[in-house]
């Protein structure tokens, strides 16, 4: 079995020697390069297509947003989990904005790390515990301050059940298999979904789950 690729990005050597050894624990991993900067990152991203990419946001020469919207475009397969110590809201928007698949904080990085890799390498979204309260709590205020009625409550049944897989990743082609049904149909009702919630990409179904806790 081919083993799992990885590249780290972060200024900070001893943060990546440390990731490293956490990393490579695993025997079915490797870090196959690490990067001091964003444009070093983008650059070994495209020559090397890893499986995961981990970034942060504070880089020199190209902040890890950029980064991480390069990479996404310049080697499509390379799945994107961003590290940092940046606990805000707007970053997370911007990243996910910019294609990244989970978002993890580096506190909780000797907990969560091993977990949120396997996650985002099978495509499906990531976040520190901290992150996803601080989301749901966000989109609670929001609704109580504005005093609307949450606009999940439109979805039907099977709605609400591909809307959740949709928002861990999943393709129509999985999602038609796990529901029996077919692709057409998935993308039937992904757009009937994203009408209803006024949502308009991949990324806002993924931040809107996060933000009622629908995933982590």
């Amino acid at each position: 079995m081919a083993k799992l690729r990885i590249l780290l990005a972060d200024d900070h050597t001893v943060v990546r020697q440390g990731l490293r050894k956490v990393l490579e624990v695993r025997p079915d991993w490797e870090v196959v390069a690490e990067a001091g900067d964003g444009r070093e990152a983008v650059r070994q991203a495209e020559e090397l297509e890893p499986d995961v990419a981990i970034l942060d946001i504070t880089m020199p020469l190209l902040n890890g947003v950029e980064a991480t919207r390069q990479i996404v475009r310049r080697s499509p397969s390379t799945r994107v989990l961003v590290l940092t110590m940046h606990a805000d809201e707007a970053y997370v928007n911007q990243i996910l904005q910019a294609g990244a698949t989970g978002y993890l904080l580096k506190d909780s990085a000797d907990v969560d790390l091993i977990q949120a890799v396997s996650a985002v390498s099978k495509g499906k979204s990531f976040f520190s515990p901290a992150i996803a309260r601080m989301m749901l709590d966000d989109y609670v205020r929001q609704v109580a301050d504005r005093g609307v009625t949450d606009r999940y409550d439109l979805l039907s049944e099977r709605e609400r059940e591909i809307f959740q897989l949709i928002a861990e990743g999943k393709a129509n082609k999985e999602i038609a298999t796990l529901l029996s049904i077919s692709p057409s149909t998935v993308e039937t009702h992904r757009a009937r979904i994203m009408e209803k919630l006024d949502l308009h990409s991949a990324a806002e179904i993924v931040l809107y789950a996060v933000r009622k806790g629908i995933v982590r």
